[in-house]
């Protein structure tokens, strides 16, 4: 279950957990604020009572980001586009909107977002605060996309943030772990509504390597995924065309419906009753990946059903480490010979100037772990992560990871800038709970900075 679909009610206190069951809360009340005003009196009322409140979209984090036994707030009821601006290219989205709706409303306005990653189903506000991602060496992560925020504090101030007002919080805020307030809205920068050609193969993962450069230079998106004890992986490359969508793809829409899910889903199930099946799994889908093209808006091409539940840890790295950490993940797998079956997920991104983004500073390779659900993970993921950080890497704010407050600080250049800012922003911690303390070191004392609000409480924004 997720998102809200993941909230059930019993004996008088609400029950949530996260789309890989990975995290369960038990949050005294829900609140679904219906609007700016609404949002802005409930988080002030929140801080006078002394209680603390966290943000939920689809539950798609892997990390304890929503887990509170207090005050937890859908803003399910803030979907949609505000406005629109097609000189500038800028609209503004109220923070709980899908990506898929979103997508679905830009195209009707004849725009569409330059990059997305594999899913569709989190929110903005969600996607941005965890560095979510797509692949592409010319885009940077979602929140790259951001002109500016709107952002409602513990104190229920709402302050407005963009590159040129309260910069130092729009950086901040950018991705920012829920931890400075609530992203009532976002203003994005688009692109006109643009229509992708999606091609699909399976080749030798040695090739890919070898091709690495040409193929992350020739296509607007590429990536590819490795199946572990085989020598084959699939790639996914996506170029703009002009061609009309594909009129009709039975076989593609099977392949991601059954093959890619409701198989794998059987083929899962039987690795997680007898793991040593892991591997024979593993050959057997990489036989079985097909080729496939189609061509469709952006939207619809980036993202990929995901209805086979898995754990999930992703990092990033610098992207001319990428082969040296792969070549050594697959010596991992080899010498340990973990029961796994999932793909190993290769993305590529821009760098960016977002002071906790992953990709801060540097062009970046994401490499992700998958395990399926049910199945134990914990060895797996703990000897791949000691890979990672032989190579600087910095974890996925939504993916599962172990490191700590004075790994990431030396991790990140800006890390105490954005500890100051949060620390302004709620002094009281309405926004923390115990994972985020712990992961910002945040009972440490440190100098505040005094922010600008550029709209009093509760009143409605004007678009950044």
């Amino acid at each position: 279950m997720s998102g809200m679909g993941g909230m059930r009610r019993r004996g008088g206190r609400y029950r949530w957990r996260n789309w890989s069951g990975s995290v369960r809360a038990a949050p005294r009340t829900l609140a679904l604020p219906r609007g700016l005003d609404e949002l802005a009196a409930l988080v002030a009322d929140c801080a006078r009572a002394g209680r603390h409140a966290r943000v939920v979209g689809d539950g798609h984090s892997f990390t304890p980001l929503v887990q509170t036994d207090d005050l937890l707030i859908s803003l399910d009821r803030m979907q949609g586009v505000a406005s629109v601006d097609a000189e500038r290219g800028a609209v503004r989205v109220w923070g709980g909107t899908r990506l898929k709706r979103l997508g679905d409303e830009l195209l009707a306005h004849g725009l569409a977002q330059e990059n997305l990653g594999d899913i569709d189903v989190q929110s903005i506000a969600g996607a941005i605060s965890t560095g979510t991602h797509g692949t592409g060496i010319r885009f940077g992560t979602l929140a790259t996309q951001v002109a500016g925020l709107t952002l409602v504090t513990a104190s229920g101030d709402v302050i407005e943030c963009s590159e040129t007002h309260n910069p130092d919080i729009f950086k901040a805020a950018q991705v920012s772990l829920g931890a400075l307030g609530v992203i009532a809205a976002v203003t994005l920068r688009v692109v006109p509504a643009k229509r992708l050609r999606f091609v699909s193969r399976r080749e030798r993962v040695d090739d890919y390597l070898a091709n690495l450069e040409r193929y992350k230079r020739d296509n607007s998106h590429f990536e590819f995924f490795w199946m572990p004890y085989t020598p084959w992986a699939q790639a996914k490359f996506l170029n703009e065309t002009d061609e009309p969508p594909s009129k009709s793809n039975i076989f593609g829409t099977l392949n991601k419906l059954l093959l890619e899910n409701g198989l794998y889903w059987a083929l899962s199930e039987l690795c997680r009753l007898a793991p040593p099946a892991s591997r024979t799994v593993s050959r057997v889908s990489a036989w079985g990946i097909a080729s496939v093209t189609e061509t469709d808006y952006s939207h619809r091409l980036f993202a990929t059903p995901r209805l086979v539940k898995f754990q999930e840890m992703e990092y990033n790295i610098p992207a001319e480490q990428f082969p040296a950490v792969l070549a050594e993940i697959r010596a991992c797998l080899a010498r340990e010979r973990f029961n796994v079956h999932f793909p190993i997920e290769c993305r590529f991104v821009r760098g960016d100037d977002i002071w906790l983004s992953p990709a801060y500073q540097r062009d970046s390779a994401y490499i992700a772990v998958h395990m399926y659900r049910g199945m134990p993970y914990e060895r797996y993921f703990r000897a791949v992560e000691e890979i990672y950080q032989r190579y600087d890497g910095r974890p996925h704010w939504g993916k599962m990871h172990t490191l700590d407050a004075a790994t990431l600080a030396a991790r990140y250049p800006r890390w105490h800038d954005f500890r100051r800012v949060r620390a302004a922003l709620d002094p009281g911690g309405v926004f923390l709970n115990d994972y985020l303390r712990r992961l910002l070191d945040a009972d440490s004392s440190i100098p505040a900075v005094t922010p600008t609000p550029s709209a009093g409480s509760g009143s409605q924004a004007e678009m950044s």
